[in-house]
């Protein structure tokens, strides 16, 4: 058993991350700049937003990798640079992560398998190739995150299974459907994502973006139904976005979020962090939550 789950299985309810896209953008990313680019070309900066959440209390963090795979990458130039740019975001994840663990990001390809615009082999040896990179850095797990489509994330846990020695970990994104069920944009629920994921080799499951934490109580809820044992980490929104004077804001303050903890944890939730619109002050008040 890997170190993560270790500490899963000893109890222990862990604290992820937050927002990594954001804090980019703060820091002068450009719309249209790659920003696993910026691995190689602003290692300070990013070095600097892991460090952040480090600080700010977490047991996790992930890698500045969401895009790395050679489809995304390819549209920047960069399809023969996949192995660097994943390597050294887990690096510098891994350089600021000190003994804490550090989740090397992997989202979707932006291709659809049913479609035909890729192959199941295409994309299985894409995941490989930045699953690879990304245990080359020093990333304990692959993370795979955002995943709409089940198939495409059965090839990626495969992929990352089959090619590291990391653990292996999938999260999807659901959205609340006008009857209240949760489905993802491919209409998987977490129901039906439970034993495909975890036959696939996933260690951890979970959901990340689309809802807040308490939208993410429902999800927690309905895959412990499904599964009892099986890890659950959760990557909640800073709530849900609103459109204000021409931008998109994730409106939940930090205070706000933490007061929600208790309760996805008394649903079932393993481990705890933020996905859009959350900053190193939403994970600082949720880690002051566990130490209460």
């Amino acid at each position: 058993m890997g170190k993560i789950l270790n500490k899963i299985k000893q109890g222990k309810v862990l604290v992820s991350d937050g927002a990594w896209g954001t804090f980019l953008q703060q820091k002068g990313l450009k719309p249209g700049e790659c920003p696993e680019e910026w691995n190689i070309t602003h290692p300070e900066e990013v070095l600097d937003i892991a460090r952040s959440y480090i600080k700010a209390g977490a047991d996790m963090i992930e890698t500045n990798s969401f895009g790395g795979t050679r489809f995304k990458l390819e549209k920047f130039g960069l399809a023969d640079k996949v192995f660097e740019l994943n390597k050294a975001a887990a690096e510098i994840s891994r350089k600021a992560a000190g003994d804490k663990f550090v989740l090397g990001s992997v989202g979707p390809t932006g291709k659809i398998l049913m479609m035909g615009d890729v192959t199941e082999d295409e994309m299985y040896e894409a995941f490989k190739e930045q699953a690879k990179g990304l245990e080359a850095g020093g990333a304990d797990a692959i993370m795979i995150e955002t995943m709409s489509d089940l198939d495409e994330a059965r090839i990626a846990i495969r992929a990352a299974k089959e090619n590291t020695g990391c653990e292996v970990f999938c999260t999807m994104t659901f959205e609340k459907t006008i009857t209240g069920e949760f489905r993802s944009m491919m209409g998987v629920s977490p129901t039906e994502m439970v034993q495909i994921l975890i036959d696939a080799g996933a260690e951890l499951i979970g959901a990340n973006c689309g809802n807040g934490i308490a939208g993410m109580v429902g999800i927690v809820e309905e895959i412990r139904k499904a599964n009892p044992d099986i890890p659950i980490l959760v990557h909640a929104n800073a709530g849900m976005p609103v459109y204000q004077d021409g931008e998109t804001v994730f409106p939940e303050q930090p205070d706000e979020m933490a007061a929600l903890v208790p309760k996805i944890i008394a649903a079932g939730a393993n481990a705890i962090g933020g996905c859009c619109g959350t900053t190193p002050e939403h994970i600082r008040k949720i880690r002051v939550i566990f130490e209460k």
